[in-house]
């Protein structure tokens, strides 16, 4: 009987651990183990994440009727997103004495005025990563400020095979249009079908569409440009250099513009540990947890109580903090209705099947 009555209580308590858990679907490497462990121990509960690598693809997760999820990361134009289809939670700002360490400059955004819905947890630019040594050695290094890296055959000729852009009908198409002058959040079918005749002219030179092992490609050495995000880039030349690689990885604002993200917290309407997603966004705007995300992940940070506590040298990194002089050539997304995400869409779908 003893031996049974213990046994209950293991499962009950095993069972009420199980429920203890925090689900957040997240961006790839935007949240560093050490400060996933310090939350479990704070809050005595699991942290559980799943990953996405662009808002489309959490976006149609989400509309397909995942269920489960507590939090998401969603980038401004993808909150408003969520906000208009319903899937976003009020949030009680009661139950988060730490948004006044938030910088006033990065809250009120277009997505989410009054932050009812939204708060900042860190922002990064699109732009090019790159091995240094193997630009220079190929000639082409002078084009490490400009998106013709990706996008001129005649660039791209001679690194052939060894760049990779994000799978992202957004970002890539932004990063045309800026490359042909044009806003990133043109809207224009002229502007759409220019872009998209950029991108297929320089799809064959190409090794991939990659939103998940840029990181490690550029580190190894297996390409020399890569299209994707600032915290991404800095991981590789972090990463590049703990392995004492023979050749130095940089990354660079595009002199045409890039797009700045802000990626924000969204408690979803439907999600079952509001209670401990409450306490993670909290815990995250203590100014020491919010350094993490720049210090261990290279990602720029909207949270002024944090900044004592980020590395200087990052701090003065105009890709991870763009200066004022660099402020004019950024861009964020704006969402899109229904029937531009249609064309947009249609437009997608050429690109990748030709």
């Amino acid at each position: 009987m003893k031996k049974l009555i213990l046994a209950l209580a293991l499962m009950a308590t095993g069972q009420a651990f199980a429920g203890d858990e925090l689900h957040l679907y997240n961006w790839n490497n935007y949240l560093s183990d050490e400060t996933a462990k310090r939350f479990e121990a704070y809050c005595k509960c699991k942290l559980v994440q799943d990953f996405y690598g662009d808002n489309e693809e959490m976006l149609a997760k989400l509309a397909a009727g995942a269920k489960g999820y507590d939090l998401v990361v969603p980038t401004g134009f993808a909150v408003q997103t969520l906000i208009g289809q319903g899937k976003a939670m009020k949030l009680d700002k009661a139950q988060l004495p730490n948004l006044k360490n938030m910088n006033p400059g990065y809250m009120g955004g277009f997505y989410d005025k009054a932050n009812d819905f939204s708060i900042p947890y860190a922002f990064t630019t699109t732009l090019l990563g790159y091995n240094e040594t193997r630009l220079k050695e190929l000639g082409v290094l002078d084009k490490n400020n400009s998106w013709a890296l990706i996008f001129d055959p005649a660039v791209l000729a001679k690194i052939k095979g060894k760049v990779t852009v994000l799978d992202s009908q957004r970002e890539l198409m932004s990063a045309a249009l800026m490359y042909l002058g044009k806003s990133a959040n043109s809207t224009n079918p002229a502007d759409w079908k220019a872009a998209r005749d950029v991108i297929l002219k320089a799809k064959p030179f190409w090794a991939a569409f990659n939103n998940q092992s840029y990181i490690k490609e550029l580190t190894v050495g297996n390409i020399v440009v890569a299209f994707g995000y600032s915290n991404d880039m800095y991981q590789a030349q972090q990463d590049a250099k703990k392995a004492g690689r023979k050749f130095a990885l940089n990354f660079h604002l595009q002199k045409e513009g890039n797009t700045l993200s802000v990626d924000n917290f969204v408690l979803l309407k439907d999600a079952p540990r509001k209670d401990l997603a409450y306490k993670f966004i909290n815990f995250m705007m203590d100014g020491k947890n919010a350094a993490g995300v720049s210090n261990d992940m290279g990602s720029g940070n909207p949270n002024k109580a944090a900044m004592q506590f980020i590395k200087p040298d990052l701090v003065k990194n105009a890709a991870v903090f763009p200066g004022k002089e660099d402020l004019p050539r950024l861009q964020q997304l704006q969402d899109l209705n229904a029937k531009q995400r249609r064309d947009l869409n249609r437009v997608w779908s050429e690109i990748k099947l030709k």
